[in-house]
C-alpha cells in the first residue's frame, strides 16, 4: 500500500499543474499577492449578496486586482460550473456556496473544485471545517417570527404547532425545490424521527401514528406541514418582509435565515429567531469556499479565500464584517460572534449531517413533489 501511495505522489509531482497548485497552497498572502497582481482579476460566484461589500474591501486591501462578484444561489452555481466545465469552459475562480451534500457529490468528488486551506488560518480552524470542504461560516435555516407582533416571545414552542388549524396558511418557506438549503432542512427533520415523535407526544399527549407510506415522524411532519397550506415563496426577501414587517397584523412565521435580522433597522423589520422550540428550530449548515478546477486566476483565487477569513482582530475586521452579524457563526476560532447572536452553543438547531442528508434528500424531494 505504501509503495502505491509513494508512486502516486511521485506521479502527481510530475504533473506541472498539480505541482503549481501545491506551491500556491503553501504561499503566504504576500507571495500570493505578487502573483495575483500579474493575473489582475478574480471572479467569485457567491451565495450571498454581501459579496459586494467584500469586493470593496478586497480591492482596497489589494490594489491592482479587480474582484468580480456574481450573486448566485448554490443550486445555480453548481449547475453552471458543471455545464461550463463539461463544455471545456473554466471562467470562475472561487465558489462561495452552501448545499454541501450536492457540492460533495457533484463538484468535489469529480474534481470540479479543490479545497484550499489558507496557511495563515489553518491552526485556527477545527479539523471538521478544513476537510473535505473548507467551511467559512455556519449559517441557518430556522424558524423566524415577528418580535413586534409577539413581544413576549415566539408564538411557536413546538414544531407540531405549525400543523394546527390556527396556523393554516401562516407558515412560510422558500420553495425547497428551488433552494437546496430548504430541502436540506426538511431532510434533516426527516432524519430525526425519534425527536419528532417525542415532540408530538409533548404537544398532543399521545403517541404519533405515522402514515403507512412514510418512514418516521419527521416525514409525517413534512406531510402535515404541506397539508396545512404551507406558503412557498421564491426568495428570502419576500419571506422576511412578510414575517418581519413591524406594523404587520397577525403576521406569519417562516423558516428563514437568522442573519436576515441584520436588516431589521434598514428594512423596518422585527425579525427574531424562535429559539425555544421543541425539538429544534431548524438547521445549521456550512457555507463553504472552494477553488474552481483550472481556475484562470489561481493565485488571486487563494488570496481572496485567505482574505475572506478576516484579519486578526476580534471581529475579523473589514474582510469579515459582512458576515459578522447576528445568526452567522465564524469557523475561525479567533473571531467573536456578534453580541446580538444567540450563542452558538445555545442555538437550538440541528447541525446537518452532510453525508446522511446527501443519501436521503432525493427521497424527501420526491415526497415534497407529491405534496405541492
Amino acid at each position: 500500500m505504501f509503495k502505491t501511495l509513494k508512486a502516486a505522489l511521485l506521479a502527481a509531482a510530475c504533473v506541472p499543474g498539480l505541482a503549481a497548485a501545491q506551491d500556491l497552497d503553501r504561499m503566504s498572502s504576500d507571495e500570493l499577492y505578487a502573483l495575483a497582481k500579474e493575473e489582475g482579476t478574480v471572479t467569485v460566484f457567491s451565495l450571498s449578496s454581501r459579496i459586494a461589500r467584500v469586493e470593496k474591501a478586497f480591492e482596497e486591501a489589494y490594489p491592482g486586482i479587480d474582484l468580480i462578484g456574481l450573486d448566485l444561489s448554490s443550486a445555480k452555481q453548481i449547475a453552471r460550473v458543471v455545464a461550463e466545465q463539461e463544455a471545456g469552459v473554466h471562467a470562475v475562480d472561487v465558489l462561495y456556496m452552501a448545499d454541501a451534500p450536492v457540492v460533495l457529490r457533484d463538484l468535489l468528488a469529480p474534481g470540479r473544485i479543490h479545497t484550499y486551506v489558507p496557511p495563515r488560518v489553518a491552526d485556527q480552524l477545527d479539523a471538521q471545517f478544513k476537510a473535505p470542504l473548507l467551511v467559512h461560516r455556519l449559517s441557518t435555516k430556522v424558524l423566524m417570527y415577528n418580535e413586534a407582533a409577539y413581544p413576549d416571545g415566539s408564538p411557536i414552542t413546538n414544531l407540531w404547532q405549525l400543523t394546527l388549524p390556527e396556523w393554516r396558511g401562516k407558515v412560510m418557506m422558500v420553495d425547497p425545490t428551488q433552494r437546496g438549503e430548504l430541502l436540506d432542512l426538511l431532510t434533516e427533520i426527516a432524519l430525526h424521527p425519534d425527536e419528532m415523535a417525542a415532540a408530538w407526544k409533548a404537544q398532543f399527549g399521545t403517541d404519533i401514528e405515522v402514515d403507512g407510506d412514510l418512514t418516521g415522524a419527521g416525514e409525517q411532519f413534512i406531510r402535515n406541514l404541506f397539508l396545512n397550506d404551507l406558503v412557498l415563496v421564491s426568495n428570502s426577501d419576500d419571506l422576511s418582509k412578510a414575517v418581519g414587517t413591524k406594523d404587520a397584523t397577525d403576521p406569519p412565521v417562516g423558516f428563514g435565515t437568522y442573519s436576515d435580522r441584520r436588516d431589521n433597522e434598514e428594512e423596518g423589520w422585527a425579525l427574531q429567531v424562535a429559539n425555544d422550540v421543541e425539538p429544534a428550530n431548524g438547521i445549521l449548515f456550512p457555507a463553504v469556499l472552494a477553488v474552481a478546477d483550472k481556475a484562470p486566476n489561481p493565485a488571486a483565487a487563494r488570496l481572496l479565500i485567505d482574505f475572506m477569513f478576516g484579519d486578526d482582530s476580534a471581529d475579523g475586521g473589514p474582510a469579515f464584517a459582512p458576515f459578522n452579524v447576528p445568526g452567522d457563526y465564524a469557523t475561525r476560532t479567533t473571531i467573536a460572534d456578534d453580541p446580538d447572536s444567540v450563542p452558538l452553543e445555545e442555538l437550538n438547531a440541528w447541525t446537518i449531517n452532510t453525508e446522511a442528508v446527501a443519501e436521503n434528500r432525493a427521497r424527501i424531494a420526491d415526497l415534497i413533489i407529491t405534496l405541492q
